[in-house]
C-alpha cells in the first residue's frame, strides 16, 4: 500500500452497518426514530427542569446537562449517517472525520464526569443530608461541570494533534458508520506507538478514575443505608439512586460491551453493531430511565405538556 501524507488525504468511507441495498431504507427509518426520540426526548427533560422551580436542585442541575450531552453526543455521528445512506455515499472528508472524533471524545468524557459527579451528589444527599445544601452549592456544581468540559477538551484536541501527524494509506475504510479514533489509527502507514500509548493512558486515566469515584461514591452509600434501622428508610434512600444506576450501567456496560467485542471478535460488523449500542441506545434510553423511574420528573413533564397543548 502507498502512504500519503495528511495533506494529501481526500476522505475516508464509513462502510457503515451493511452493504445490502435493501436494508438500506429501514436503517434510515430506525435511526431518524432513535435519533429524533433522542432529541425530543432529552429536550423535554430540559425543558421540564428549567420551567420547574422545585427542580433547580444539584441533582437536576446535572441531569438537565447530561441530556443535553446525549443531544450533542447523538448530533455528532447520526445525521452524517442518516445523510450517507440518503445520498447512498460512504464518504467522509478528512477534517469532516477529524471534527467528528474530536466531539465525540469530547461529548463522551464529558458524560463520564457527568455520571461521576452525579454519584457524588447521591453521596453527599444520603450520607451527609445536613450539610448537603453547604456542599453542594451553585459554585461547586458550575465548576464541576467547566473542569469536565476543559478535561474532555485537552484531552480531544491533543488525540486530534496526533492524528494530524500520522501519514495514511490508500486504504481509508472504516468498518463504522462515524470516526472512530482506534480505526481511524489503524488506517495510517506511519508509526502509531505513541498514539496508541497516548490512547491506553488517557483512557485509563480520565475513563478510570470517574469509575472509581462512582464505585466508592456507592460503596458508601450502601453501607450508610444499611445501617438504618427501618426497611422503609433503606427503600427510600434506594429509589433516588435507582436511575443514576441504571444510566451508569447503560453508559458503562454498553462501553465493556465495544471494548470486548473489539478484542474477542475480527468481524467488522459485530464491531460496528457493538458500536451502535455505545453511541445510539444510551442517549434514547436515557430520558426514559430518568422520567420513569422519578415522580418529580414525572410530574414536571406532565405538568410541562399539559401548558404545551393546553395554549396551543
Amino acid at each position: 500500500m502507498t502512504s500519503e501524507n495528511q495533506t494529501g488525504v481526500a476522505a475516508f468511507f464509513l462502510l457503515g452497518l451493511s452493504g445490502d441495498s435493501e436494508l438500506q431504507p429501514f436503517l434510515f427509518g430506525l435511526f431518524l426514530t432513535m435519533y429524533l426520540v433522542t432529541v425530543l426526548g432529552n429536550l423535554l427533560i430540559i425543558l421540564a427542569i428549567s420551567s420547574g422551580s422545585h427542580l433547580h436542585t444539584p441533582m437536576y442541575f446535572f441531569l438537565s446537562n447530561l441530556s443535553f450531552t446525549d443531544i450533542c453526543f447523538s448530533t455528532t455521528t447520526v445525521p452524517k449517517m442518516l445523510m450517507n445512506i440518503q445520498t447512498q455515499s460512504k464518504s467522509i472528508s478528512y477534517t469532516g472525520c477529524l471534527t467528528q472524533v474530536c466531539f465525540l471524545m469530547i461529548f463522551a468524557g464529558v458524560e463520564n464526569f457527568l455520571l461521576a459527579a452525579m454519584a457524588y451528589d447521591r453521596y453527599v444527599a444520603i450520607c451527609q443530608p445536613l450539610r448537603y445544601i453547604v456542599i453542594m452549592n451553585s459554585h461547586l456544581c458550575g465548576l464541576l461541570i467547566l473542569l469536565s468540559l476543559f478535561i474532555s477538551l485537552v484531552d480531544a484536541l491533543l488525540h486530534s494533534l496526533m492524528i494530524l501527524s500520522l501519514s495514511f494509506c490508500t486504504d481509508r475504510e472504516i468498518p463504522h458508520f462515524f470516526c472512530d479514533l482506534a480505526q481511524v489509527i489503524k488506517l495510517a502507514c506511519s508509526n502509531t506507538l505513541v498514539n496508541n500509548i497516548l490512547v491506553y493512558l488517557l483512557t485509563s486515566i480520565l475513563g478510570g478514575a470517574p469509575l472509581l469515584g462512582i464505585i466508592c461514591s456507592y460503596i458508601k452509600i450502601t453501607s450508610f443505608i444499611l445501617r438504618i434501622p427501618s426497611a422503609g428508610g433503606m427503600y427510600k434512600a434506594f429509589s433516588t439512586c435507582g436511575s443514576h444506576l441504571s444510566v451508569v450501567s447503560l453508559f458503562y456496560g454498553t462501553a465493556f460491551g465495544v471494548y470486548i467485542s473489539s478484542a474477542v471478535t475480527h468481524s467488522s460488523k459485530k464491531i460496528a453493531v457493538a458500536s451502535v449500542m455505545y453511541t445510539v441506545v444510551p442517549p434514547v434510553m436515557n430520558p426514559f430511565i430518568c422520567s420513569l423511574r422519578n415522580r418529580d420528573m414525572k410530574g414536571a413533564l406532565k405538568k410541562l405538556l399539559w401548558k404545551t397543548f393546553s395554549f396551543s
